[in-house]
């Protein structure tokens, strides 16, 4: 078999404007970024506004392991299907970041026959929005420290700046810096740190901004430190919004690029779903459903992260409402959390696959709690066996979900006509009751409860006293009625990854509170979650590599 991108780099890609043309989108509409990649204008939005939405359909997926799920893999296939089935199809995705690109993961354009492309593009440096996304965070942090060099007329105190630097690139070293060493001239010497650029509030607000104006407002509402008195000091009192926003001018903007089978993809934005809310930008998505008669986008890492703050976050925030939602799992992927060693995941265990599947059972649970009907489908192997699909599809069945299997990733898109039918089966015969979780009048801490015991399964919640305080504080400064985003790992319900499958009798441990005034959320920082990841001891960047000729190798 073929590595991704050796598929990718052998694939016929259509010029984008043909792309964009089976959507109606004329040139006009487009700002070209080379041959087969495109920002969609302003302009654009303002004529289809008023249009009707589609219907819109979440991918998600069980807790993520080393075995692999496909989730975004998944999402394009079942795109590519459902074009083959005529249905004009958009999908909505997320931009990759370049620290796990060159960490762990790989990157994330999806792979095998299931990928959008120019994959190498999307993975490295795309169209420059998360440069654009460092650039505007760290000069925010520069105007800062700025400010408290040249007479700190807004009172800042040093000990309680918030505001942290980014870059978008496993980096543990950075985590916990101190600045201004030297003359008096090189700043007032502090405590710093960095964050990822995808954990970067100004990541989340880019995602969750309509429009310029929209973008302002929230940028201006940065909480960036308290100042003597414990009073809030934000962008707008640093007089940074405008160059941040020209910063972001162009970032703010959908990009448009396609699948092998050339379906249209607009992705953009990346927000991690275990520390931020994980999902593709609202100005995609909603010109999405203004475009396609179906529109097919995913959520972070598994239903307890990226689809929960999908539906109790984005959908809340944007006035969307999900018709549909497929969870991805594999057979192996369900073993592993019965037990079984990642060597030995290709041979059948039924005893192993009934205790594993709880994990999927939960999150099938948590989905029908918003009222969405569910569409599982498992990313077949050929280690699978017919015992094991029987095993899951009877179990699907019994708790109301449709089950289809998926070949996408060895198949394309006609590996995913099953699922498609499903998928389309579900959306005219099922009809969504979406709600989130919870309403917007509980406190803060009944919010983060009631995600801890309903979505984790946990018992109850504990604080650190920082955390405590911080939520008290929160609430006093008037923003009890934001939505919480929860950060913790992605390998368990729980905040301990080590708990695998469905586990019981735990509480979830919050150790630091914080808002993200501008992107609109509270963040509550569990576990040993950490904002700034490092890279393991053999990164993929090791593979890496590019020819004389300038072909890139290694990018997975």
């Amino acid at each position: 078999m073929k590595t991704d991108i050796q598929i990718a780099q052998e694939a016929k890609m259509e010029p984008i404007q043909k792309v964009a043309a089976a959507y109606g989108i004329v040139e006009d509409d487009l700002e070209l970024y080379g041959k087969y990649k495109a920002k969609l204008t302003d302009e654009l939005w303002d004529q289809v506004k008023d249009r009707k939405d589609g219907k819109l359909v979440l991918v998600t997926a069980i807790n993520p392991t080393p075995a692999g799920e496909g989730k975004t893999t998944t999402s394009i296939g079942l795109a590519d299907a459902l074009t083959r089935l005529e249905k004009k199809t958009l999908l909505a995705l997320r931009e990759p970041s370049l620290g796990p690109c060159f960490g762990i993961k790989g990157g994330a354009a999806g792979g095998g026959y299931a990928q959008v492309v120019p994959m190498e593009d999307l993975n490295l440096h795309f169209t420059g929005d998360f440069h654009a996304i460092t650039s505007a965070n760290n000069l925010l942090a520069a105007l800062l420290d700025n400010h408290i060099q040249q007479g700190n007329a807004l009172q800042i105190d040093t000990r309680q700046v918030l505001w942290k630097r980014c870059l978008d690139m496993n980096d543990r070293a950075l985590r916990n810096i101190v600045i201004g060493l030297g003359a008096k001239a090189d700043g007032v010497v502090r405590e710093d740190h960095f964050v990822i650029t995808v954990a970067s509030e100004i990541m989340a607000i880019l995602c969750l901004a309509n429009d310029m104006k929209d973008l302002k407002e929230r940028l201006g509402r940065i909480i960036v430190a308290y100042n003597y008195a414990g009073e809030p000091v934000t962008a707008a009192d640093l007089n940074a919004v405008g160059a941040m926003a020209a910063l972001l001018k162009d970032a703010i903007k959908p990009n448009l690029i396609q699948t092998l089978e050339h379906t249209g993809a607009l992705v953009h934005g990346g927000p991690f779903a275990n520390i931020a809310h994980g999902c593709n930008s609202v100005r995609a998505t909603k010109t999405a459903l203004k475009l396609a008669d179906i529109v097919v986008t995913e959520a972070g890492f598994g239903a307890d992260l990226g689809a929960e703050k999908f539906l109790d976050i984005k959908c809340r925030m944007a006035g969307l409402k999900p018709d549909a939602v497929v969870l991805v799992a594999t057979v192996r992927a369900l073993k592993y959390n019965g037990g079984v060693p990642k060597t030995e995941l290709g041979t059948e265990n039924l005893e192993a696959l009934k205790k594993g599947i709880v994990n999927l059972e939960k999150h099938i649970e948590n989905i029908q709690k918003y009222g969405v009907p569910v569409v599982v489908t498992l990313n077949s192997f050929v280690s699978d066996t017919e015992a094991e699909y029987a095993f899951i599809r009877d179990f699907c069945e019994e708790r109301g979900c449709e089950f289809a299997l998926s070949e996408v990733w060895a198949k394309g898109g006609e590996g995913g006509e099953a699922l498609a039918k499903k998928v389309l089966e579900t959306l005219e015969t099922k009809e969504s009751h979406y709600h989130p979780i919870y309403p917007d009048e509980m406190s803060l801490k009944e919010k983060i409860h009631t995600v801890a015991t309903e979505i984790y399964g946990a018992d109850g919640v504990t604080y650190a006293p920082a955390a405590a305080k911080a939520l008290a504080r929160i609430e006093d400064m008037g923003f009890g009625r934001l939505p919480v985003c929860m950060a913790k790992t992605q390998y368990s319900l729980s905040d301990d990854q080590n708990k695998l499958g469905r586990p019981t009798g735990f509480t979830i441990n919050v150790r630091d509170v914080y808002v993200s005034a501008g992107a609109g959320f509270v963040v509550a920082l569990t576990g040993a979650i950490m904002t700034m990841p490092g890279l393991p001891k053999k990164p993929a960047a090791d593979g890496i590599d590019v020819d004389d000729s300038g072909k890139i190798t290694g990018l997975f």
